[in-house]
């Protein structure tokens, strides 16, 4: 009994020595400056004891021993370990990571450190994309990363075309992967700028093998603005109006130049037609021999649009959950004069939680209610057409209604001409509202080691369109009925995924590995109909299909549906050696639904990075402070193109065999049983910093290879193109970027970047027994050749034009032609003295060879500024709109044609003349037609003043210019055509703006 008291005194001794042995401590975490950094997570190295700072940086852990050690990390600041001593308060002042090599970068389904990257990725933090006042997120890109194409549009509500390290394929398989906080989508237009923390573009195979099918071109992951625990509620407002105008506006023929081209042109008609301008309008007091209009239709057209957005948002946290909710409201009007704009408004919230300490929960929403009156594009056309010689309204015809506006068939031309009909009788409305939900659930199996996520993401979207048509006549028997067009689209795409993690660090060996799954259904239905003659047509209350003649609805009815399904396996090995020795592999399995033949696809990657700058022979460098060099190769399949499918065309033809018409059938059976496009890449890179971290420089060299292309092959005996795996396309290239900055004192700092670009296009294969892919139309012809570049425009070499009579007579192929002085003269390739199709040639891509992006920053007390710049060169613009001469040669054409004419000998060795312009000769395909879309840009300017005082909440005033200034040659409103082909192409406008931020 005495041993038995004896010992459970001992060990109730011991359990109270030890209880003397624990502690609570408390401390704050501050920046060099002192100022407190809330948020901040500190934690007891083995221990299952942590915190996390509240919002003026404080901190406590209990039960916590002397000898404990504690690791405190803050993203954007090195990671300090305190070990714990007598004390029981500590203050800790964490340093800057001044080469950001710690930062946390966004990877699929994980995160990894910045260092420990060995594919090419960029990151574009939420300052930068905020200057650009867009509706669309990806527009603010353009110029800031080395590699990704942005072609803008300037329809408003309109999103920009995105291509990442070239075109390896056609039309929407070319489409760029979007990850928002894990949830994928094929467009981003629902987002808005101010709700954005950083995007995150995975260029490289290796880094964007994980997402599988989906990333054949590319992934974008963009991080949305979260709340942070114990963090105090805090308000921001931003909001910015302005105004938008276009700019590099074609001019025009006008009114003296369009009759001097017709005096010369030779066409008796065309003269006569401006003497009946004459006739009805008056002559000019100038020039007696033009009539007194003269119209500049580009003018006309035109106006300045209001822009403006404003954003509301709350973010904060306790010490189990954090939340960010906002609402946003943008409105953005065309610069086309009619019903033509975008109005958007979005409501998103965000909150994770700690339901236990191993489990977490989240739910991400978005809902995006936008409207979008989208223009008549055909008025861009009919305006370069239309002849100035007549107004925009003619009170002298008064047949047209219930408008006057003028017709130029009044005055003898084959078309009405005027472009104000497109633009006032006809009213083209989307109501786009989508509904954006995911929501994971997160378990720590084994703390701070392995963890298991799962995730569901859920995309409904719906696309209401209503396009009316309203009644109007415009003399000469020229009269319109109305109509109206309803179109319901829906979509509902479903995304379930499961992650499983595993991270680990036992002595200099670092292990992170990955395993998941992934489940995806995809659908979507469509439905329209067309009706006419609709009855009260006045009242918008009746534009609605039951208020048309029922009997014309016949054959115009139709609905679709479309549904694909996916199954997924992934894997993925992160291993690094002492912080130097690097490894990144994945592979993934994909399942698909659309091939029949081959419906799963595999596809592996590697990726290996050494960081040289750690190792014992550059330790006492003192002029590399990192450098790294990495390479890999992956596969990636693409999926994004039309499911395999077969059709069997069958035709009712009547024939006379005999005396008598016979009816009978005729059938061809064309399938396209497709396999999966496979893009193999292989990439080659290095990250370096030096000068104390104030110089970082970026290389990466690709060779990017798309294997089975899906391309459209014609099959002569049907007349019809199929899509089937025709060949392999690669995209070659170097991308270079370099960015210094320096905070000079406490009062002045700057930054100046700069990113260059290189791509060569070009197929090496193609499997078509011509040996070509034929493209465009029969007189616009684009073509893919074995060593030319995808899409290529195909057509004659200009060497000049015929001067004087003695050079045509001393010309074979003049004389064989019926040339004249003022005609083109073409390169004869093959040198056989005829000018035929053998000697057409690739006159060049609408992909640029080369891109450029700089920017500068200087900030000052409490005054910024910022200005980025973009070019491109060695990219081809088809100028169609000109070209379409061949169908219209009675119309108007721009001023340069008319001032740069030959009008004589000695007065261009370019431009045909007046009466060639006319000439079959002169209207093929050539390089007259296909012009340079080289050019140079002030992207960005922006000049902001920061107010800070006692009692006002934290203000920021900002002026914005966009796009104020574009330089280039093309007779076009600007070179951003995304295809290369200039037929209508909207105005990229000037944006100027007046903004302000607070927060409080």
């Amino acid at each position: 009994m005495k041993f038995k008291i004896f010992t459970l005194f001992v060990f109730l001794f011991s359990l109270y020595g030890n209880a003397q042995d624990t502690k609570t401590i408390s401390g704050v975490i501050v920046d060099p400056t002192d100022m407190p950094l809330p948020g901040a997570e500190v934690k007891v190295i083995g221990k299952n004891i942590f915190s996390i700072t509240d919002f003026d940086g404080n901190f406590t852990l209990e039960n916590v021993e002397e000898g404990d050690v504690f690791r405190v990390t803050f993203l954007g600041f090195k990671p300090q370990e305190i070990t714990i001593s007598t004390e029981d308060t500590y203050n800790v002042t964490l340093e800057e990571d001044a080469g950001q090599l710690e930062e946390v970068v966004i990877v699929g389904y994980g995160t990894q450190k910045k260092r420990d990257l060995t594919g090419s990725i960029a990151t574009i933090e939420a300052e930068e994309i905020e200057k650009t006042p867009t509706s669309n997120v990806m527009q603010s890109l353009q110029g800031k990363v080395s590699g990704v194409q942005i072609v803008n549009s300037g329809s408003p509500g309109d999103s920009p075309t995105v291509r990442i390290r070239g075109l390896g394929t056609f039309g929407d398989a070319t489409n760029v992967l979007y990850v928002v906080d894990g949830a994928l989508y094929d467009n981003i237009d629902f987002l808005n700028t101010k709700d954005i923390k950083s995007v995150n573009v995975l260029k490289d195979a290796s880094s964007s093998a994980i997402y599988g099918v989906r990333a054949a071109n590319g992934v974008v992951i963009i991080e949305t603005k979260s709340g942070r625990k114990n963090q105090k509620i805090q308000f921001e407002y931003d909001g910015y109006t302005g105004i938008q105008r276009a700019q590099n506006v074609v001019k025009l023929a006008n009114t003296e130049q369009f009759y001097t081209m017709a005096q010369e042109s030779g066409s008796q008609a065309d003269i006569n037609f401006i003497e009946n301008a004459i006739q009805r309008y008056g002559r000019s007091r100038i020039n007696p021999n033009v009539p007194a209009v003269n119209t500049d239709w580009y003018k006309e057209i035109l106006r300045e649009g209001l822009i403006q957005n404003h954003s509301i948002s709350a973010s904060g946290g306790g010490e189990k959950a954090s939340y960010a909710v906002g609402a946003n409201y943008t409105d953005q009007e065309g610069v086309l004069d009619m019903k033509n704009n975008y109005e958007r408004f979005n409501i998103r919230s965000k909150i994770d939680v700690d339901v236990t300490d191993r489990l977490k929960a989240g739910v991400n929403s978005i809902f995006s209610n936008a409207t979008k009156f989208t223009p008549e594009n055909g008025a861009w056309f009919r305006a370069y057409f239309a002849v100035p010689v007549m107004p925009v309204i003619d009170e002298l015809n008064t047949e047209a209604g219930p408008i006057p506006y003028s017709n130029a068939q009044l005055l003898g031309y084959r078309g009405t001409q005027n472009p104000f009909q497109d633009m006032s009788y006809n009213e083209n409305r989307q109501k786009i509202r989508k509904l954006l939900t995911t929501m994971y659930l997160q378990y720590d199996i084994i703390e701070d080691k392995l963890d298991f996520k799962t995730t569901y993401s859920h995309d409904y979207s719906s696309l209401e369109n209503r396009d009316v048509n309203l009644p109007y006549t415009l003399g000469n028997n020229f009269e319109r009925r109305s109509s109206i067009r309803r179109e319901n689209n829906n979509f509902s795409n479903q995304f379930w995924d499961n992650v499983l993690t595993y991270d680990d660090s036992f002595g200099d060996h670092d292990l992170t590995v990955m395993l998941g799954a992934s489940y995806r259904d995809e659908a979507s239905n469509t439905f329209s109909a067309t009706g006419f003659d609709i009855s009260g047509i006045d009242l918008e209350t009746s534009w609605y299909l039951d208020f048309a003649d029922r009997d014309s609805f016949s054959n115009n009815v139709n609905e679709r549906g479309v549904r694909f399904y996916g199954v997924s396996y992934f894997g993925r090995v992160a291993y690094d050696y002492k912080d130097k020795y690097l490894l990144y592999a994945t592979l993934r399995a994909d399942g698909s639904s659309k091939f029949t033949l081959d419906p799963w696809g595999y596809f592996p990657s590697v990726g290996l990075g050494w960081v040289i700058s750690d190792e014992e022979f550059l330790a006492d460098n003192e002029f590399l402070d990192f450098l790294k060099l990495r390479a890999s190769w992956g596969k990636l399949g693409n999926d994004n193109v039309a499911a395999s499918a077969g059709s069997n065309t069958i035709n009712v033809i009547t024939t006379p065999i005999g005396d008598n018409p016979r009816t009978g059938l005729t059938s061809t059976s064309v399938f396209s049983n497709n396999t999966w496009e496979v893009i193999e890449e292989k990439n080659f890179g290095l990250n370096l910093q030096t000068f104390d971290n104030r110089l970082s420089i970026d290389a990466d060299y690709y060779i990017r290879d798309t294997h089975d292309a899906i391309l459209p092959v014609y099959i002569p005996i049907v007349n019809r193109s199929v899509d089937r795996n025709s060949g392999v396309i690669r995209n070659e290239g170097l991308e270079l970027s370099a960015n210094w900055s320096h905070q000079v004192s406490d009062d002045f700092s700057y930054r100046i970047g700069a990113n260059f670009t290189t791509l060569k296009n070009e197929a090496i294969e193609i499997e078509d027994e011509a040996g070509y892919i034929d493209s465009g139309s029969a007189e616009f012809r684009q073509r893919t050749t074995l060593g030319g570049p995808l899409l290529g425009f195909y057509g004659y070499e200009r060497i000049g034009v015929y001067q004087n009579q003695q050079q045509i007579d001393n010309d074979p192929i003049a004389l064989e032609n019926d040339l004249e002085p003022g005609d083109l003269i073409y390169r004869d390739q093959n040198g056989d003295g005829v000018i035929d199709d053998s000697d057409r040639v690739i006159l060049g891509s609408f992909l640029p060879e080369y891109t450029f992006g700089g920017s500068v920053g200087v900030n000052y007390k409490a005054f910024e500024f910022s200005m980025d710049v973009y070019a491109q060169t060695g990219n081809k613009i088809l100028n169609r709109k000109r070209g379409e001469i061949i169908f219209t040669q009675d119309t108007n054409m721009d001023a340069d044609l008319a001032i740069n004419r030959w009008h004589g000998e000695g007065t261009s060795n370019s431009y045909p003349s007046s009466a060639g312009l006319r000439k079959a000769w002169n209207q093929r395909l050539s390089d007259f037609w296909v012009e340079d879309g080289d050019f140079f840009r002030i992207q960005n300017v922006q000049v902001a003043y920061n107010i800070e005082a006692e009692g006002l909440p934290q203000t920021r005033i900002y002026f914005t210019a966009e796009k104020p200034v574009s330089i280039f040659d093309y007779n076009g409103f600007n070179p951003e055509v995304s295809n290369g082909v200039d037929r209508q192409t909207y105005p990229v406008p000037a944006i100027y703006t007046l903004g302000v931020n607070l927060k409080f």
